[in-house]
């Protein structure tokens, strides 16, 4: 009892240190904006790195303080008034809203801060703010929403429950890539069907593989920022291909097909019922490590949720930071399997070793981060590896 005590101490000092100093460095940037700097991706690369790690960290044991604290007791105690099935909503959406608003001051030092500095940024910071709190709402209706379910699962079932919340996750992961392509992406940005001789050579690439009624969008990504940027999203009638308006307007057309194969690779292999079927696994893992790291007081006491759906949370939360270089490395495989899919498609890799080249210095992109981030933090392979294996390609 006294070691948690410790920890939870150490736990809400990190949190509630690295909650002080972003807030201070919002304010102070809020106020009066620091001047832009020089572009350099080495230094922009240094510091995303710092920011990241040191967020990852205060996110975790942060999260952890406050499972195993007074604050989430008091909370739980809050609920306990309403009907049984709706504490878990109650628990959670203020919980995420709270949240949201504790972490706005380094979201916003990470996220607008130093993408203007370095010359990133098209957004204002009203545009910023707003996208920012859509997001919020968004997360905490969700979180209310999975709550609940995973409530029904543990109280109807206090021995069962890992595995059917696990079954229940499977339609859920189905249903959120039909749901986010149709109606969340397009609260952020407009999306419109590519056009022109890009979407005629677009068109006849997808045909080659027997998808050639994919859909190619193309996404106002210039309203968020200057990077360029294209991903696979959705799945059956709703899975598309998007191309930021960014990466059209600065790359030739040979170098965006590249970019579209490599993309078109993932839907042709079927990387998104893959990462389904990963994040289906890795759901149910996390939820019997959960259910196993629970003392005997902790089982007995899961019908006194919500509170114990937050412990289980962040025993997953721990659990998944263990499991990051595992759950990375298997993106990192997708990737280097489209881009072989790519090089054969296009029967062009120069074109795409420079296309890769134009995002590193469109995006401040860096080339080559170090073996350690790359492994705990990386989705993608670094830049220089994927440019010297497609100069190799014959």
């Amino acid at each position: 009892m006294k070691g948690r005590s410790v920890l939870l101490g150490i736990g809400s000092g990190i949190a509630a240190g690295y909650a002080l100093i972003r807030t201070v460095e919002a304010l102070i940037e809020w106020r009066k904006p620091s001047p832009p700097l020089a572009k350099d991706a080495m230094a922009y690369a240094r510091i995303r790195r710092s920011l990241e790690v040191a967020d990852t960290a205060r996110a975790t044991f942060g999260f952890l303080a406050f499972a195993y604290g007074p604050l989430s007791q008091a909370l739980d105690s809050a609920t306990r008034a309403t009907p049984v099935w709706l504490r878990p909503g109650l628990f959670f959406a203020p919980l995420s809203l709270v949240g949201a608003l504790a972490d706005l001051p380094a979201s916003f030092v990470q996220g607008y801060t130093l993408e203007r500095r370095f010359g990133l940024s098209n957004q204002s910071r009203r545009a910023w703010l707003e996208e920012y709190a859509k997001s919020a709402l968004l997360g905490a209706g969700l979180t209310a929403f999975l709550g609940i379910l995973l409530g029904v699962a543990v109280r109807h079932a206090p021995r069962r429950w890992p595995w059917i919340a696990g079954a229940g996750t499977l339609p859920l992961f189905v249903a959120a890539n039909v749901i986010v392509p149709l109606y969340v992406l397009p609260l952020f940005n407009k999306f419109e069907p590519v056009v022109g001789s890009l979407e005629a050579r677009l068109r006849a690439l997808a045909a080659r593989f027997g998808v050639g009624d994919a859909a190619i969008l193309r996404m106002d990504m210039s309203r968020q920022t200057r990077k360029a940027n294209a991903f696979v999203t959705g799945i059956g009638r709703t899975h598309r291909i998007v191309v930021g308006d960014t990466l059209i307007a600065s790359f030739p057309e040979n170098e965006t097909e590249f970019v579209v194969a490599h993309e078109l690779g993932h839907y042709v292999n079927k990387d998104t019922w893959r990462m389904i079927a990963l994040g289906e696994v890795l759901a149910v893992t996390l939820f019997l490590i959960a259910n196993r790291a629970a003392s005997r007081e902790e089982r007995a006491a899961l019908r006194k949720q919500p509170l114990m759906l937050v412990r289980i949370y962040a025993v997953m939360l721990v659990a998944t930071q263990v499991l990051r270089p595992l759950l990375f490395a298997f993106s990192r495989s997708r990737e280097w399997a489209a881009d072989r899919f790519a090089i054969a498609a296009t029967n062009d890799a120069l074109a795409g070793a420079s296309a890769f080249r134009r995002l590193r210095d469109q995006n401040l992109a860096d080339e080559d981060p170090p073996y350690w981030y790359e492994l705990f933090f990386s989705s993608h392979p670094s830049l220089r590896a994927r440019i010297a294996a497609l100069e190799r390609s014959p």
